[in-house]
């Protein structure tokens, strides 16, 4: 929000306290309706068991709360022309949120058919948690909206990447109390200590308490207040408390409580750009206590509903069928007073409108929701200005991520003034390699500083934080309100991630298919210290699976590619950072690798995502024999260390070498769009040869590809088989059977008539493999013949 926003402090009049609640008592009304009816939205008659849906689905217990924030929220924003965004944490608050878009006209805005009339809000009640209709949870089909409810913990993680680079936005965020006692959301508490008050915007979090979960108690909940005191100052922020259950004293709280933290916000802010402050501010936090399904019936069956568990999910089961159940929900309905609340036509009364600001500040608006509308091109420099030069396949060798890092420099410089592109990683962008863009940019930090710090920069745009969940929260906060980035990670540790990034794939799959939802910039994953180079590190780092598991999503989202030198990460990444609405996961190690093809080969290689490398083979033109694959940066240097050797041993052998970049590639093309046909896929593998492919994962995915097609009984793949431990990094490829030698091996046992003849040759490898160990043991090194190996086919 901006430093100099106006201030709005002071009690509510008696006529401002008359027109929240009416706005607050229709989003109720409305709320139950979406839950219960799907007829006779207005009460003109007597309810009647078939004006009620025949399925009870939908969320009571977390709605009025939510009413009430949306209300205040709406309040503030008109009252000192803020330019606002909520994220809605509480995992089923629909009914509360779709209430208020459709009160303030953004719905109808959006979906022209749900007219702010009784017909269309017949059909707002009708289509909720209904065959053809929408979600109960705040979904993409939600104006206003950036943030899944489904699942619970990041909605406060969100809520920091949205104000990144966002100066004159509020970020409101209210946290649901069984949200807030996940491991996610307790570390993205510690997100103050990177929001920088001069270049980024302002969270403030609501932590709603009503009780309990589903069926327990709540933790925070049911600490005393000033043991929750403790532990949200611990955090860095001071409490604001609103507690009650009495309406117009929970107005009057909740409106000063408002004020109070937003002219806190707008005075820390001054103080940061007009006079130069640099210590750390204490952010205000809204403390809400109200009662679990509050107006809700009080007793059903001779139990407590209101204020318990009970009230949860649908406080009336079995309406249609229990004439004591319709008529208790006909008396909660008329306890709103609709008539008062809506016009003879079911237009919402001038009085319920009152608080509702205009245009895009009216929160189902605002822009910062629609991501792709403020969508700018990144601008990418020329990938020339960084390859490598190769005049000769494997003479010389390259750390591909330090080149890239070299590229990703250049892109933080050309958005130095626009602060539009953000790297995010868990402490590892130096580990990594990526440390060049320190020269533009440091590292985010509001905390303390020693004078041993290095790159620490209370203006930066590299985040990181030891904490997976809340760099991906950050990242797809930053991206869903318009921006760009890339999250660097070691391999095996974003598996921490798996069940956000399902989520963030459904929600590109669901925005796909809403014309009003302009693309955003695609979730880019780097993935590198990856399995075959944590030798060092040993068998806790070596986990390659989360390919496999991106790859069980939506193929219209998911891109997965795994670049075998510097020249192929530059293109790929180039073209990854320019793609819109997609989950790209980039496999690449940090290791000095050999340097295969120029830049030009590698941008044709790459548009190709699969090809014949015929520098590296002996077919000469004609049939191979045999057909060796590969997918990765090891993996690549092992097959054509075999195809050395096959080329040295059995000269007469014709061998074809197929690399991959594009594991897609491998899928039939009616079921991934980069998908090739059988002819393409015969073509490149051929239907009939033997196929050994050395994968840099499991190598049950490859078949898991592939084994539609032709030849796949003739495939035979090598990878990793979960056999980790601290050792040489020959040793890895070794013990899990991907090593040269091994694969020389299979293509005798596979090419018929190579058994017998080449018996000797197989013979000579297996002795390698042994001497290899050997010693391996004896001088803790790889063997010279192959830590000094390079190409010279």
């Amino acid at each position: 929000m901006p430093a100099d926003t106006k201030q709005a402090s002071g009690a509510l009049t008696d006529e401002e306290l008359k027109a929240l609640d009416a706005h607050w008592r229709a989003a109720n009304y409305l709320a139950v309706g979406q839950i219960y009816l799907m007829a006779n939205p207005l009460l003109t008659e007597p309810l009647r068991p078939e004006h009620v849906k025949p399925r009870l689905l939908g969320h009571w217990g977390t709605s009025p709360g939510l009413n009430l924030v949306h209300t205040h929220l709406n309040r503030v924003i008109k009252a000192r022309d803020v330019d606002a965004l909520c994220i809605w944490g509480p995992g089923h608050g629909g009914p509360a949120v779709l209430a208020n878009s459709w009160l303030e006209g953004s719905y109808t805005e959006t979906y022209p058919d749900i007219t702010r009339d009784a017909d269309g809000m017949a059909r707002l009640f009708k289509q909720f948690s209904f065959p053809g209709g929408v979600p109960s949870h705040v979904a993409p089909e939600t104006p206003g909206s950036i943030h899944e409810g489904g699942e619970l913990g990041y909605s406060l993680s969100h809520a920091y990447g949205a104000a990144l680079d966002n100066p004159d936005l509020l970020v409101t965020c209210v946290i649901g109390d069984g949200e807030a006692e996940t491991g996610p959301l307790a570390a993205s508490w510690h997100s103050n200590k990177f929001l920088d008050p001069v270049h980024d915007g302002a969270v403030l979090p609501i932590l709603h308490l009503n009780g309990y979960k589903i069926a327990n108690p709540a933790v925070l909940a049911r600490l005393p207040e000033s043991e929750l005191d403790e532990l949200l100052r611990g955090y860095g922020h001071d409490p604001i408390h609103v507690t009650g259950d009495a309406p117009a004293t929970v107005h009057r709280a909740m409106a000063e409580a408002m004020d109070s933290a937003l002219d806190r916000i707008a005075a820390f802010q001054r103080a940061a750009r007009e006079d130069g402050a640099t210590e750390r501010p204490r952010w205000p936090v809204i403390v809400l206590r109200t009662p679990k399904g509050w107006t809700g019936p009080a007793e059903v069956d001779g139990l407590p509903v209101e204020g318990t568990w009970r009230a949860h999910q649908v406080p009336l089961a079995a309406v249609r069928d229990n004439p004591e159940h319709l008529r208790q929900l006909e008396t909660w309905l008329r306890s709103y007073r609709p008539e008062e609340l809506f016009d003879g036509q079911g237009s919402p009364r001038p009085q319920v409108l009152d608080c509702i600001p205009n245009g895009a500040h009216r929160l189902g608006a605002t822009p910062h929701a629609n991501g792709g509308v403020l969508l700018r091109e990144l601008p990418m420099p020329p990938l020339e200005r960084y390859a490598v030069p190769v005049d000769k396949p494997g003479t010389t060798l390259h750390e591909p991520t330090r080149v890239l890092g070299d590229m990703l420099e250049d892109v933080m410089r050309a958005t130095d003034n626009r602060r539009d592109f953000r790297l995010v990683g868990p402490d590892e962008t130096a580990s990594n390699r990526l440390q060049a863009v320190y020269a533009t940019s440091g590292k985010a930090w509001q905390a303390q500083t020693l004078d041993v710090d290095e790159h620490l920069d209370r203006h930066g745009r590299v985040m990181e934080i030891l904490s997976e969940h809340t760099c991906q929260g950050w990242l797809e906060g930053y991206l869903l309100t318009g921006r760009h980035g890339l999250f660097s990670c070691y391999e095996a540790f974003v598996h921490i991630v798996d069940s956000m990034v399902n989520q963030h794939v459904k929600w590109l799959r669901t925005t796909r298919r809403l014309s009003w939802r302009a693309p955003i910039a695609s979730l880019n994953y780097l993935l590198t210290s990856h399995v075959w180079r944590q030798d060092h590190n040993g068998f806790s780092h070596q986990d390659p699976g989360f390919v496999d598991h991106i790859l069980n999503k939506s193929p219209e989202v998911v891109r997965v590619y795994l670049p075998p030198d510097a020249n192929t990460l530059l293109s790929v990444a180039d073209h990854v950072l320019r793609s819109r609405d997609y989950v790209n996961v980039v496999v690449a190690g940090k290791q000095p690798c050999f340097d295969w093809l120029s830049m030009e080969q590698a941008k044709v290689h790459c548009a190709r995502g699969a090809g014949i490398w015929d520098w590296a083979g002996t077919e000469n033109g004609g049939e191979p024999d045999v057909v060796l694959a590969c997918a990765g940066d090891v993996p690549t240097q092992e097959v054509l260390a075999a195809a050395q050797l096959l080329r040295r041993h059995l000269p007469e052998l014709a061998v074809r070498v197929v690399n991959v970049v594009d594991i897609a590639r491998l899928l039939p093309s009616e079921e991934h769009p980069h998908g090739m046909s059988d002819f393409e896929y015969d073509g490149l593998f051929t239907p009939d040869k033997p196929v050994i492919f050395a994968y840099h994962g499991y190598p049950w995915l490859i078949h898991r590809l592939a084994y539609r097609r032709t030849g796949h009984k003739n495939l035979h793949v090598r990878g990793y088989k979960e056999i980790g431990t601290t050792t040489t990094p020959f040793d890895m490829v070794v013990r899990n059977d991907m090593d040269r030698y091994r694969l020389v091996m299979d293509v005798i046992d596979r090419v018929p008539g190579l058994a017998v003849r080449a018996a000797a040759v197989r013979q000579r490898m297996q002795d390698a493999r042994q001497r290899h160990d050997t010693w391996i043991r004896e001088h803790g090194t790889d063997l010279p013949e192959v830590a000094d190996w390079a190409w010279n086919g």
